[in-house]
């Protein structure tokens, strides 16, 4: 899958070859040029900072009127959630999805996928951070002219967005939704064996859980994304937080963090941390570079603490996600067997707010 277009309000960047060394090579590369090719299949992605007045936000919307005729409008609206309208034409495609934004500093990806030939599309909505995910199917949905997609990328002029935009991103493939990996390829996980890298990591393989016992790897997934807003890496660098060298991790990967300050702080023997609360410019910063990149993660029977650099971090989380069809069948898992996907009970650990994971930061500082 290659993303050939990503853009926020002070950059963009758009290449048929695909964004970034673990992009990979787009089949437009090879087709017509950007003036006359159709986008058959492919998805726009918008990231937002929803909030938390009820007001209407734009996300995205352009209008052009050759090769003919064309609207794009992506808008979140209150009382109704997110809508989409695309008109080519006579022709109008209408989507909605309910959404009530429940926090201030709540984060959004609305993606719309289209595949022309199958006759399919997908409006979908998901909270950065979290396993809520919400799709409608968009029926018939026809091809984008690759000049239009481009000049929503390249040319801010020609499109609308509001200040709660983060990022838009273009790929020329259906992009999944669902559970999200989060550590580098290179990340070393703590094996029977000792440390191998995260990406070199299989299904049989044989892990190190937090307490010393032993746990299947049942499959490991693997996704690359925009490296901007919620996908944005972050350099956790040694020896702070246990680490013995520095480990790229998206800011959603959580720590498992304990000892004496958090028994006082918060009665328990450990808690989560997800590593965005944890850059502070010395401890944690965020990473810089390729505009895109890949995260893996590592599915267990259980929902187990790894071993990454000396230091408990989250396996992947699927919740129960093996019940629901349609978000397994969007998702990075739709080519795994769904009879031998897990079942995962919510941690019993507690998940640090921004505010407390400085608290805690600051007494260890002490």
């Amino acid at each position: 899958m290659a993303w050939i277009g990503i853009s926020t309000r002070d950059e963009f960047r758009f290449s048929l070859g695909g964004l970034g060394r673990d992009a990979g090579l787009s089949p437009l590369a090879r087709g017509a040029g950007p003036g006359d090719a159709m986008m058959a299949q492919g998805t726009i992605m918008v990231e937002a900072q929803m909030p938390l007045e009820d007001r209407p936000i734009t996300l995205l919307a352009w209008r052009r009127k050759s090769p003919w005729p064309t609207t794009f409008a992506l808008r979140a609206l209150p009382g109704k959630g997110i809508v989409m309208v695309l008109t080519q034409g006579d022709r109008v495609l209408h989507a909605t999805l309910p959404h009530v934004v429940e926090t201030q500093d709540e984060r959004i990806r609305v993606s719309y996928a289209w595949d022309a030939p199958a006759r399919k599309g997908r409006l979908a909505l998901k909270l950065a951070g979290s396993l809520r995910i919400s799709m409608v199917d968009v029926p018939a949905p026809p091809p984008i002219p690759l000049a239009d997609l481009r000049a929503i990328v390249a040319s801010p002029h020609e499109r609308e967005i509001d200040a709660e935009t983060v990022f838009i991103a273009v790929s020329d493939r259906v992009e999944p939704v669902g559970p999200q990996t989060t550590l580098s390829l290179h990340a070393p996980v703590l094996t029977v064996d000792g440390y191998r890298p995260a990406g070199k990591i299989k299904a049989g393989d044989v892990i190190r859980s937090i307490d010393g016992r032993l746990a299947p790897v049942l499959a490991t997934v693997r996704q690359t994304v925009p490296a901007y807003g919620s996908f944005a890496p972050v350099i956790l660098r040694a020896p702070y937080f246990g680490l013995r060298e520095d480990v790229l991790v998206a800011p959603d990967q959580r720590l498992v963090i304990g000892g004496s300050e958090v028994e006082y702080l918060f009665g328990q023997e450990h808690v989560l941390v997800p590593a965005r609360h944890l850059v502070n410019g010395t401890a944690a910063m965020r990473g810089t570079g390729s505009p895109t990149v890949t995260w893996t993660q590592i599915i267990l029977p259980q929902h187990e603490a790894l071993i990454v650099a000396g230091t408990p971090m989250e396996s992947l989380f699927l919740g129960r996600v093996r019940r629901k069809p349609e978000v397994l069948a969007n998702s990075l898992l739709a080519s795994l067997d769904r009879a031998t996907l897990p079942e995962h009970a919510q941690s019993s650990y507690q998940v640090l707010r921004q505010v407390e994971a400085i608290t805690l930061a600051h007494r260890r500082a002490a």
